[in-house]
């Protein structure tokens, strides 16, 4: 299909019910939007290419200088409404009508309904996830398996917070005078378009919670883009809440200012564990002394992360903001209780040590782990929050927001990788951004992991443990294997062809002389290709 409105030209599938999401008056409001602050995105956009470049010439992260003011002062967020109080579990997923009932009803504090790093992009999945969303804030969706399975809502649902996509992403479908459009800006301007006024009617509000900042410069542009909408929709001031993922390096040494520039609207940061990961690779990808072990071994407990945990932390209490915990990517393992009690242990470790520290709630992938987070949660946390815990006994440096984890590398490490980012990018391909794998539950985050330290050791001749070199034959006598286990077994029943195409992206990604940015950019045109 094809839709002109004012600025906007719209060059699309065609998909059921579209013309219940892009009404006139909803294409007014991101035709304005849009127009408004796209200069300011690109700006920021290609100031994130400039930090990249400083720090491949050797430059370091720290605290700025300009900010003292703002870290050092006396200041709180605004308050935060009752329904956001108590957040000790929170589940995300993807926007499939199916997907959205289950985690609605999965007994989750919160539900994040994903349009970004568990969504894969394609039309359909953007414009049926829309649907989703009004129909889960009107309590009205519901979904027919075709086996005859029907799935409702309970009376008793989490409340609910969307996540658009991130400041770096267009959507190709929506052209604003012959350029892509924010793919942020697009999900951001539906939801709320769609929802705020419903949402405030029922006693809640809109919520989102905001991925991939990189600057509280970042987080200035989302407050403004909040305080224009709020006022373009008649909304009440204030009313749109927000948290912040902190998921980059660079945007922990900016959580006070991330704070502050939201102030009206931010009600917590959290720790988007996986996403950090990467953005380590990413911001020292050419620094060899910042090679990481193999991804099993780079934990919570210690160096960076373990850092960048407490410091959320403190950093947050001490502004009333909440400091949510990272995810746990484990699953249910059916069939052999032995390594499904191993992986339930790893996840009330993980919860138990994020609860103790101070964080006011935590993620989860799967419904089976919402009652094992929370008993540990309700154990150690009575109340609904830990926001008095104000950790006065951390204290971070910029050397401990940077020291990375010692460890190995084993060929098992190596496949492990490969066989995810085969599987993965396949499964993304074929318009899945959520897949269980290994018994985990990948997504975009998880899988840049992969694709990351395989680029990071590659280029830096990094060795097993047994002595080997990584090199590229080493990569493709490994990737040829692990894509022949794939064929065997194919768990995901992923067509030969996009197998085919992921291996190709995959030696890409891996071998080529600059760092892809996010392996999400380079499949999108494949994606929409399809369409």
């Amino acid at each position: 299909m094809q839709i002109q409105h004012r600025s906007l030209t719209i060059n699309a599938p065609e998909v059921a019910g579209w013309e219940q999401i892009l009404t006139p008056a909803a294409l007014d409001f991101i035709d304005t939007l849009i127009g408004r602050f796209e200069a300011q995105r690109q700006a920021l956009l290609q100031r994130r290419v400039q930090r990249q470049a400083r720090l491949n010439q050797g430059e370091l992260p720290d605290f700025l200088p300009e900010t003292a003011a703002i870290r050092q002062g006396d200041w709180k967020v605004a308050a935060i409404p009752q329904d956001l109080l108590d957040r000790r579990v929170e589940i995300t997923g993807p926007v499939d009508r199916k997907m959205v009932i289950n985690a609605l009803n999965s007994g989750a504090c919160m539900f994040m309904a994903d349009f970004e790093d568990s969504n894969a992009p394609s039309w359909r999945n953007l414009i049926e996830g829309q649907h989703s969303m009004m129909g889960a804030v009107r309590r009205s969706l519901s979904f027919d398996a075709p086996g005859g399975k029907s799935y409702r809502l309970n009376d008793k649902i989490s409340t609910l917070l969307v996540r658009p996509r991130g400041w770096h992403l267009d959507e190709a479908h929506v052209l604003l005078q012959g350029k892509p459009v924010s793919g942020a800006l697009f999900d951001f301007a539906l939801y709320l378009f769609h929802n705020a006024s419903e949402a405030l009617a029922r006693g809640t509000g809109a919520y989102f919670y905001l991925p991939k900042l990189e600057s509280h410069l970042e987080a200035r542009l989302w407050n403004e883009v909040i305080d224009f909408s709020e006022h373009y929709l008649g909304l009440p001031p204030g009313s749109t809440k927000c948290t912040v993922l902190i998921e980059t390096i660079l945007a922990a040494f900016e959580m006070d200012e991330i704070l502050y520039e939201l102030r009206s609207h931010i009600v917590g940061l959290n720790c988007g564990r996986w996403d950090y990961i990467f953005s380590y690779i990413r911001a020292f990808q050419n620094d060899p002394t910042r090679v990481l072990p193999e991804r099993a071994q780079v934990t919570m407990a210690q160096s960076f992360l373990r850092a960048y945990s407490q410091a959320l932390i403190q950093t947050c209490h001490r502004r009333g903001a909440f400091a949510m915990g990272g995810m746990a990517a484990q699953i249910p393992i059916k069939n052999d209780d032995a390594a499904n009690q191993i992986a339930l242990d790893k996840v009330r470790a993980d919860k138990r040590r994020e609860a103790t520290d101070g964080h006011d709630g935590t993620w989860v992938a799967h419904p089976a782990l919402v009652p094992i987070a929370r008993a540990i949660f309700d154990e150690i946390m009575p109340g609904p929050n830990q926001l008095d815990n104000l950790r006065l006994d951390v204290k971070v440096s910029q050397a401990d927001l940077l020291q990375p984890h010692q460890g190995s590398i084993t060929e098992a490490g190596l496949r492990n990788n490969l066989n995810v980012g085969l599987q993965y990018l396949a499964a993304w391909l074929g318009g899945s951004g959520c897949v269980p794998i290994h018994n985990l539950m990948e997504d975009a985050a998880t899988a840049e992991i992969s694709r990351a330290q395989l680029w990071h050791w590659h280029k830096h001749a990094a060795r097993l443990d047994d002595g080997r070199v990584i090199d590229q034959a080493l990569i493709e006598a490994l990737l040829s294997a692990e894509r022949g286990k794939i064929d065997a077994d194919n768990v995901l029943q992923l067509p030969s062809a996009d197998l085919d195409q992921a291996t190709q992206m995959l030696r890409h990604l891996i071998f080529g002389a600059q760092f892809p940015s996010f392996l999400t950019l380079a499949a999108y045109q494949e994606l929409i290709g399809r369409e």
